[in-house]
């Protein structure tokens, strides 16, 4: 996937509630809307149906722990030692190098394996996945993270949800889930009785 196509490139970054999380957002998309892309480890990154050499080419850096990729993001959690003032200015300057020379995000298979998703969801599956996608979505990729349906579990009511980005491991990511994620989905989902966090 080449993503560039000769356009020039700008990065910003934004923090996230997460403090050794940070969000480098690209004037252009890097994956179609409703994928996301995890790396907890470089090994990830090389898994068939994730690979991606823009991963790997982050965990290069000694102080890189998570790299997460959704958008027109890249969200990169540090280890607690760095300090982003430290390494900020090179991490910009490494993927604006990378973007230029028109790099690849992803190896081609990972990108026509997750372009073919059968859908054969319940009703009330794709009433909580309406849900994540219209509301909680959006708040949580502004926060450089993600969140996206894993399993519903029809006798208890209890939906289970993927944290990514900088939401994984994220303090406030536990409040975030009991007082507006699963506020809003048991009142717009009455099926919906509890959510919990897989993974976290």
């Amino acid at each position: 996937m080449n993503p560039t196509l000769n356009r020039p490139v700008s990065i910003f970054t934004e923090g996230s509630p997460n403090p050794n999380s940070m969000k480098f957002v690209i004037n252009f998309e890097l994956v179609p809307a409703g994928l996301s892309f995890d790396y907890a480890a470089p090994s990830d990154a090389l898994v068939t149906g994730k690979e991606s050499p823009l991963a790997v080419a982050l965990f290069g850096f000694d102080f890189v722990q998570r790299v997460f990729i959704a958008g027109n993001f890249i969200t990169i959690t540090k280890n607690d030692e760095t300090d982003w003032d430290e390494v900020l200015f090179e991490l910009k300057f490494f993927l604006k190098e990378y973007f230029g020379e028109q790099k690849p995000v992803f190896a081609q298979k990972t990108m026509d394996a997750n372009s073919v998703k059968l859908d054969m969801d319940s009703e009330t599956v794709q009433k909580i996945k309406a849900v994540l996608d219209q509301y909680i979505r959006p708040a949580v990729e502004s926060d450089g993270g993600a969140i996206s349906f894993y399993s519903f579990d029809e006798p208890s009511g209890t939906v289970k949800v993927l944290l990514q980005g900088s939401c994984s491991g994220c303090p406030s990511s536990t409040l975030t889930l009991k007082a507006g994620i699963e506020n809003l989905l048991t009142r717009l989902v009455p099926e919906v009785k509890l959510v919990e966090a897989e993974g976290v």
